[in-house]
């Protein structure tokens, strides 16, 4: 099947109706346009991997710092080198127990973040057949040695179980039943074809499954490494060179560029008060996360450039 269908097939489109919505276009480009300025840096020809690496060890500790477990990029640098475990990428790490004795209450999670982000490359090809099923094995890489074994890769139920996480104070969400019927519609949507960007179709990922948290816990480290995942599937950024999370974590902030009088557009939104509009603000919110995700895409692909431009002078 044509994966660029056009004309009256786009009604049958739904994600391509999202990427037309007002201004999202304009910020998946501007984004697309950071991302391709990075693919071109010359240091890439020899050191992809490299930058791979550093910008997956980056984005796994924004993610698990945006779900309230935060650890200094510095401390998680001296754990790995303590614990004689490299960064992501290695089997011995990605695929081993979390140490938990005597550390930082904070670490776990961080290190199950960095294990997934390790193994996002790996599990690309599930996600491109079968979304759901990838989702179960990344929640189960994420919280092997945090999370108690029954509850790894298993959708919440509506009573009896952990306490609900609500980091980003979003509020109750779904019934099991809804999520359920939702993830279908989610799962439908991705394997269908498509001619919306990468980083709407990534964009409405994360947003849903923030939504839904289909597992209770630890939900958001999920939609942002499934978002990752995306992109890379996509080809928008099939290496996995920017550090999104690290983008998401800015966007929207003090340090991020904000309108000026000379660009008056209404300004991109902070990590929790976008993910607050796409849940609750109707079709204005789901523009206001988007662009807060394209900015943030092009924030992360700054933050790499800067990693190749640390390599070339190394």
């Amino acid at each position: 099947m044509n994966s660029r269908p056009s004309g009256p097939v786009l009604t049958d489109d739904p994600l391509a109706r999202v990427a037309a919505l007002p201004g999202v276009r304009e910020a998946a480009d501007s984004a697309r346009a950071a991302v391709d300025t990075l693919l071109r840096h010359r240091v890439l020809r020899r050191q992809s991997a490299e930058v791979t690496t550093e910008a997956s060890l980056r984005a796994a500790r924004a993610s698990a710092s945006l779900e309230g477990h935060d650890v200094s990029l510095d401390l998680l640098r001296q754990h790995l080198q303590d614990a004689n475990n490299d960064i992501p990428g290695d089997p011995a790490f990605t695929s081993g127990p979390v140490p938990t004795s005597g550390i930082d209450p904070a670490l776990p999670v961080v290190l199950g973040t960095v294990r997934l982000y390790g193994e996002l490359g790996i599990l690309a090809p599930a996600w491109e057949r079968a979304p759901r099923q990838a989702l179960a094995r990344m929640h189960v890489l994420l919280g092997r040695g945090v999370l108690p074994d029954e509850l790894l890769g298993r959708p919440r139920p509506d009573a009896g179980g952990p306490d609900l996480m609500d980091p980003l104070r979003l509020g109750p969400p779904p019934s099991t039943m809804e999520a359920s019927v939702r993830l279908d519609g989610l799962t439908r949507l991705l394997v269908a074809p498509t001619t919306a960007p990468a980083i709407v179709v990534a964009g409405v990922v994360h947003g849903e499954l923030l939504a839904l948290r289909p597992f209770g816990v630890l939900d958001g480290v999920i939609a942002r490494a499934a978002a990752r995942l995306v992109l890379v599937s996509r080809g928008l950024d099939p290496k996995a060179l920017t550090a999104t999370d690290v983008g998401h974590l800015e966007a929207g902030g003090p340090e991020s560029d904000q309108p000026t009088d000379e660009s008056p557009a209404a300004p991109v939104l902070d990590y929790r008060a976008a993910a607050d509009a796409y849940v609750h603000g109707g079709a204005a919110g789901v523009i206001a996360w988007l662009r807060h995700s394209a900015r943030a895409l092009e924030l992360a692909a700054r933050d790499s450039l800067a990693i190749c431009e640390a390599l070339s002078r190394a």
